[in-house]
């Protein structure tokens, strides 16, 4: 069985934590683990591979968190990249035609937090059982409150099924629902929180694709069929392509219309951690049932029931209960230019990681650390001048038509407009300070003439 990871999404309700170029699933808030590691690890005992979709800015992020462990089984992961997201159902197709058509696929987000494993192993392999009988399988998460923020499965008894656990024919898929329908839901007893976890063979699941949503099917093929291969074990799919395809979940392109469908009701101590509410319940709170993210003694005087996420950039103050409204505001940010949605003050590149130490108006300054055998695209900036020094180990510099070694206490000055490069051709990583000094010092000030990476976005 095959593992396909899904690593779209920002995790916006988790903001100023989570942002678009460190998402939630990355965040490491889990006993210095994420939740992209722990569902690896979880799924690699019932897997026998992995199948990871993601975009380009989260690649580099996967790579460097399986590489801190061998049970993450990066030497048995496959990647597909994404230069948009088309949501899930193009997602798990592209996946798919790369498989074999008689592979039993086990479909899972990269968020999600589950804390009864023995229990979800006794599910999982129920799951492929039916998968192998030509059933599409979802889990159904049994709901212990009345939740508005999640969508339902609605089940019926199947008494012709003998298995160790309950097997449901799904009778409907239903929206999130308001409170007085989510409460009717829980009095009922045969409905579930849709987890967004599904098993199937891969073949079946490509006719029931092409059955109720061919658009989709073929243009998914089309795209698939122009990948591009970067290496053995990575793909990339093109814009064009990728644009092509219709923006559809797996839910409204398959679930809800095949015939083929089986829910298993499942106990597994699940939770989609998109709140901090939700968080919060996984978490320590503190002795006055606070919720508090921050690395600085916080003193509270007077206040009840708070969620307090403090980062180096932003700070967060929520009532629990609320939390689910950051979303909103993350979107106002956003219409407002602001960066704060998108990145941290340490950024995670595919290169190594930068961290701004100081940013005004005229001048910024950052510490800059690139892996061994790395370099930074060759670019140039038309709004600033750079003073780059070298803290500890050799770097390679590229200033126009020279190339020097700088090493540690040595520099060098880059005028505005001159195209330059900064690369690691030794064993140890090299630290830099870069101080930048113009009119302007956005991440997007960057023109890129050759990058190793292959990224469209315009930043470092």
């Amino acid at each position: 069985m095959i593992n396909i990871i899904l690593c779209g999404g920002n995790g916006t309700r988790l903001w100023p934590v989570s942002r678009t170029l460190m998402p939630k699933q990355f965040v490491k808030l889990f006993n210095d683990h994420s939740l992209f590691q722990l569902t690896v690890a979880r799924n690699n005992k019932v897997c026998d591979s992995n199948f990871i979709i993601s975009n380009t800015e989260q690649y580099f992020l996967a790579v460097d968190q399986l590489e801190e462990d061998e049970k993450y089984n990066l030497k048995n992961t496959k990647f597909l990249l994404e230069p948009v997201g088309r949501n899930t159902a193009p997602a798990i197709a592209l996946a798919c035609f790369h498989l074999d058509p008689n592979e039993i696929v086990l479909v899972t987000p990269s968020d999600h937090l589950i804390k009864d494993e023995l229990e979800y192993e006794k599910v999982l392999i129920e799951a492929k059982k039916l998968a192998e009988e030509d059933n599409l399988v979802t889990f159904g998460i049994t709901p212990e409150y009345a939740e508005t923020g999640f969508g339902y499965i609605e089940g019926s008894n199947n008494k012709k099924l003998k298995t160790k656990v309950p097997v449901l024919d799904v009778k409907a898929f239903h929206e999130k629902p308001d409170l007085k329908t989510a409460t009717k839901y829980l009095e009922a007893g045969n409905y579930y929180w849709n987890s967004g976890m599904f098993c199937f063979k891969v073949g079946v699941f490509l006719e029931e694709l092409k059955k109720y949503s061919l658009e989709i099917y073929e243009a998914s093929k089309l795209a698939y069929e122009g990948k591009v291969n970067l290496e053995e074990k990575q793909m990339r799919i093109k814009l064009d392509d990728m644009i092509n395809i219709p923006d559809d979940s797996i839910d409204y392109a398959v679930m809800e219309k095949s015939k083929v469908v089986k829910v298993i009701p499942s106990n597994i101590k699940w939770s989609d951690v998109g709140s901090f509410d939700a968080l919060s319940e996984e978490l320590l709170n503190d002795k006055n049932n606070n919720f508090v993210l921050t690395n600085k003694h916080t003193e509270l005087i007077d206040v009840e029931d708070l969620i307090v996420v403090d980062t180096e950039d932003a700070l967060l103050i929520s009532k629990k209960g609320s939390s689910q409204k950051i979303k909103n505001r993350v979107m106002k940010l956003k219409k407002e230019g602001s960066q704060l949605p998108n990145i941290h003050m340490k950024a995670h590149r595919p290169w190594g990681i930068y961290e701004v130490l100081v940013d005004t108006p005229r001048y910024k300054v950052k510490r800059i650390e690139v892996k061994p055998g790395k370099k930074l695209s060759l670019q140039k900036h038309f709004h600033r001048n750079e003073h780059w020094t070298v803290v500890s180990g050799t770097a390679t510099v590229t200033v126009g038509d020279r190339v020097e070694l700088l090493r540690p206490n040595e520099s060098t000055y880059i005028k505005m407009g001159e195209i330059h490069r900064l690369a690691n051709e030794g064993k140890i990583p090299v630290v830099m300070i870069e101080a930048q000094v113009g009119e302007y010092t956005g991440e997007d000030d960057i023109v890129r003439l050759e990058d190793d990476f292959n990224m469209n976005l315009k930043k470092n």
